[in-house]
């Protein structure tokens, strides 16, 4: 069973269009298509160790009665308009260790974003709990898509 998964999208904006954007922690909350990102407090991250926090909903998702919660996003990975990565420290103690990220590839139209989620190093006791994925690959997929209407330039017809 693959523990990992990852969609691709090209959109016609700069890497550095789009990664200003992902490193912004409001950034986060504008393009998330799941609805549990709520709104987030913190500045851009600039360098790997940086954190923000979001404020959660998991009702979105009507899976688990998790209500309302904060989570600290942590980078893992910071590649300025390269790659950008991290997992989150929040209620669930220890960490989980899922790790989210994008990596972008400059294009001759703008950027080929990739998106992906790991669940690979996820600590033992939440494997057998049946709850990974957290968030479905289509997510990530409708995900891109908003991300790609927020970032590129209109075209005119």
């Amino acid at each position: 069973m693959t523990e990992q998964f990852e969609v691709r999208r090209r959109i016609a904006a700069p890497p550095s269009a789009v990664f200003a954007l992902l490193c912004d922690p409001a950034g986060h909350v504008a393009i998330d298509s799941s609805g549990m990102l709520q709104s987030a407090d913190g500045a851009p991250v600039r360098a790997v160790g940086d954190e923000f926090v979001v404020h959660m909903d998991r009702e979105a998702l009507g899976d688990l009665p998790m209500g309302r919660y904060d989570v600290t996003v942590i980078i893992t990975r910071f590649e300025p308009d390269r790659e950008i990565e991290w997992t989150i420290s929040g209620t669930v103690q220890p960490p989980i260790r899922h790790l989210y990220g994008y990596r972008l590839e400059p294009s001759e139209h703008g950027t080929l974003v990739t998106s992906y989620y790991d669940w690979s190093q996820i600590e033992e006791r939440y494997r057998d709990k049946g709850i990974f994925p957290v968030i479905p690959e289509a997510a990530l997929r409708a995900t891109l898509g908003i991300l790609a209407r927020t970032v590129e330039r209109p075209v005119s017809r």
